[in-house]
């Protein structure tokens, strides 16, 4: 159970912790006068807040890039690719990629840049802040194979920001078929938007019904709470807390990294 989580983090309960790039060359936000340098040069910094702040991954996204597309530009993951490349020799922790909302970008840019994971919306319809939301894992599973993306692990969040489900099934039996009839490598719970708390008792329910698949907590972790939601979940994916402030726009503090890790570390020394 979990063994791929145990090959690729060598720690019990990962914990990934985002780098959310500053919007990127044709989104709405960037900033032209600054330029991509800046945004890498952003990247760099919290790169290195997170990795000595203790984390246990990273998954680098295009978090800034609202509002978002669920069939991304080509510019967005070239653009990442780039970004990426500059910062590929200073990554010492596993890594993983997320183009929002585009799972067949996501895999593409892990597959260019040797990325590990991705995490998306891979499966469902939704009635959602972008509009009507489509998936179709069953294409987007043989593109992988195409492009040579077998050993990229998939992450699929089931639980969607800013976005509801629109067939009335209840969350314990879209984990069930998740889980049978489209191949997940994890499953990740999430809260309303990011930083919204994830709810215990769906984190629970989405554990007792995805078997052997990996279960991870992916939003509204905390050092106050990652105890608790590690008690449940194999690994957490943390972004908005270890922001100064807890403060969604604002850079890494790498004060708020390592308390979260202190935190991991006590919580691990449980499970010994």
């Amino acid at each position: 159970m979990n063994m791929w989580l145990d090959e690729v983090f060598h720690v019990q309960k990962p914990v990934i912790a985002m780098l959310h790039l500053s919007a990127l060359p044709g989104d709405p936000g960037f900033d032209t006068k600054a330029g991509l340098s800046a945004v890498i040069k952003r990247a760099r910094e919290e790169l290195d807040d997170l990795q000595e702040g203790g984390v246990d991954g990273i998954l680098v996204s295009n978090e800034f890039s609202l509002p978002y597309l669920t069939k991304t530009e080509p510019i967005t993951a070239i653009t990442m690719a780039r970004i990426l490349g500059e910062l590929l020799s200073s990554i010492h922790i596993p890594y993983g990629v997320n183009v929002l909302w585009d799972g067949r970008a996501s895999i593409d840019l892990a597959v260019a840049t040797g990325a590990q994971y991705v995490r998306e919306i891979f499966t469902g319809v939704y009635a959602s802040d972008f509009g009507l939301w489509d998936t179709n894992i069953g294409e987007v599973a043989r593109h992988r194979a195409r492009v040579g993306g077998s050993n990229v692990k998939l992450l699929f969040n089931i639980v969607p920001e800013s976005a509801k489900y629109l067939g009335d099934r209840d969350l314990r039996s879209i984990t069930e078929t998740t889980v049978f009839a489209t191949l997940p490598d994890a499953i990740c719970v999430s809260g309303l938007t990011a930083g919204a708390p994830t709810d215990t008792q769906s984190l629970a329910l989405v554990k007792s019904a995805a078997g052997d698949v990996p279960v991870f907590v992916n939003t509204g972790v905390g050092a106050d709470n990652v105890a608790e939601q590690l008690s449940i979940a194999d690994g957490a994916i943390v972004g908005t807390y270890l922001k100064a402030g807890g403060v969604f726009e604002n850079k890494v503090d790498r004060d708020r990294v390592e308390k979260l890790a202190s935190q991991v570390r006590e919580f691990r020394k449980s499970l010994a």
